[in-house]
C-alpha cells in the first residue's frame, strides 16, 4: 500500500472553525511548524487562519521515519566549527527544550526511548568526535560498543542519546492542529495557495518545508527539495530495534513501532541526484533497496504492508530559515530542516510566532533567513 503508515490511523476530523472576516496571520501549511505557529499566535490573542493543500500532516510531518532527535541535520561538532561553541550548544539546548515541550503535548504519540547514532569502520573517526564534543559541552551522551547481531556484524561503535524519542508523527500534528484549533486558529483543508497575493493579512507564515516551490523564487533558490522513501512490515516476532537507530551519514534509519512493525527509510544514496525531486511517489530503485536492508537487519524476506515517500526540505548549510523575508514586511518563513523537521518545526513555528507578536526569542538569530535570501 503506497500510503503513510503513520496516516493510515484513524483519526478524528479537525474541528471547522470558519470565519469570514480577515485575520491578522495567514499559515500556508498544516504541518509541524504551521500547527506550532497556529497555536502559539492564537494563544497570543491573534486571528489565525491556516492553509492547507490537502490535510493536516499530509506533508513530511505525516511522511517521514518517526524520529524526535535533539539537534539538527548538522552533528553537534560540525555545528561547533560552523556555528561557534556558544550558538551551537544554544541550538542543541533549544531542541532539548522542545523535545521536553513535545512530550507535554503529545501524549502517547511520543516515547522517549532514546536513539542511536550508529557508525561503521569509514565513520568511526567522525561519530566519535562528536561524542567527545557533546561530552566537552555537558550534553548527556553515551558511547556504546556492544551490540546483538547482525549489529555487531555491521557496526562498530555508536552514541546514545538517551533524552531522544520515537514518534507517531502524525498523531502528533494532528493532535497539536486540534489544540491551535481549541485556542481560536482556523485550519482550512484542501486550500492550497498558488499565490502570495492570494492573502492580504498583515502577516503571512510560510511553512511548508519541501513543499514550498513557486511561492517565493527566492526560497525555491535556497530550499532543495529531497524525497525520502520508506517502508513499514508486518509486526516482527521480536522487538529488535526498540528506539531509532541511524547511520550512514543518516541515509539509513529504522526502529520498530510499540506494535513490532518494523520501519525503515532512506537508501536514497543509490540514486541521489533522482530523488532530489518534488514528486511524492516511490521508485523500484529504493524500494528495492530498502527490502533488501531489511532482509539484512531482520534475518527474514520483509512483508511490507505500506510504502511511501516524502518530501522534506534540505538547504546547503544544514540549518533552518526562521524568521523574516528579507525585503519583504510582514512575510515571514520557518522551512527548511534538512530532514530534522520533526522537533525543529516545533520550535522554528513557535519562534517565529514569538517574533509576529512582538518578542523575538534570541534564538531566533540562529536561523536567519538574512544569511541566504
Amino acid at each position: 500500500m503506497t500510503q503513510s503508515y503513520w496516516l493510515s490511523e484513524a483519526a478524528e476530523p479537525i474541528p471547522a472553525r470558519r470565519g469570514d472576516g480577515p485575520v491578522d496571520v495567514d499559515v500556508i501549511g498544516a504541518g509541524v511548524t504551521g500547527c506550532a505557529c497556529a497555536l502559539a499566535l492564537a494563544e497570543g490573542g491573534l486571528r489565525v487562519r491556516v492553509h492547507e493543500a490537502r490535510r493536516v500532516a499530509w506533508g513530511a510531518s505525516g511522511r517521514n521515519g518517526g524520529f524526535a532527535l535533539r539537534g539538527g541535520a548538522l552533528p553537534y561538532d560540525e555545528a561547533r566549527r560552523q556555528l561557534g561553541p556558544e550558538r551551537a550548544a544554544q541550538l542543541w539546548r533549544l531542541t532539548e527544550r522542545y523535545l521536553d515541550k513535545m512530550q507535554e503535548l503529545a501524549g502517547d504519540a511520543l516515547r522517549r526511548v532514546g536513539s542511536l547514532r550508529l557508525t561503521d569502520e569509514e565513520e568511526l573517526e567522525k561519530v566519535r568526535a562528536e561524542f567527545e564534543a557533546l561530552r566537552e559541552d555537558g550534553f548527556d551522551a553515551e558511547w556504546v560498543e556492544q551490540f546483538d547481531p547482525p549489529l555487531d556484524d555491521l557496526f562498530v561503535g555508536a552514541i546514545r542519546h538517551p533524552t531522544d524519542g520515537s514518534l507517531q508523527p502524525a498523531r502528533w500534528v494532528r493532535s497539536l492542529a486540534a489544540r491551535a484549533v481549541a485556542a481560536g486558529a482556523e485550519i482550512v483543508e484542501e486550500s492550497r495557495v498558488e499565490s502570495l497575493d492570494e492573502l492580504d493579512a498583515e502577516n503571512v507564515v510560510i511553512a511548508t518545508d519541501g513543499y514550498t516551490r513557486g511561492l517565493l523564487p527566492a526560497l525555491d533558490e535556497v530550499i532543495r527539495p529531497v524525497r525520502g522513501q520508506v517502508i513499514v512490515t508486518e509486526p516482527l516476532e521480536q522487538m529488535r530495534f526498540p528506539c531509532p537507530h541511524y547511520a550512514r551519514h543518516g541515509f539509513d534509519y529504522w526502529q520498530q513501532t510499540p506494535g513490532r512493525n518494523f520501519v525503515l527509510g532512506g537508501r536514497r544514496d543509490v540514486n541521489l541526484e533522482g530523488e532530489f525531486t518534488h514528486e511524492e511517489m516511490v521508485t523500484d530503485t529504493i524500494q528495492l533497496e530498502l527490502e533488501s536492508f531489511a532482509k539484512q537487519l531482520t534475518g527474514e524476506p520483509p512483508q511490507v504492508i505500506h510504502r511511501w515517500a516524502g518530501i522534506f526540505g534540505a538547504i546547503d548549510d544544514r540549518l533552518p530559515l526562521a524568521g523574516p523575508v528579507p525585503g519583504r514586511d510582514g512575510l515571514w518563513v520557518a522551512a527548511g530542516y534538512s530532514g530534522h523537521g520533526n522537533v525543529l518545526g516545533l520550535a522554528c513555528g513557535e519562534l517565529v510566532a514569538g517574533a509576529i507578536l512582538g518578542r523575538p526569542p534570541p534564538e531566533l538569530q540562529l536561523f536567519d533567513p538574512a544569511r541566504l535570501l
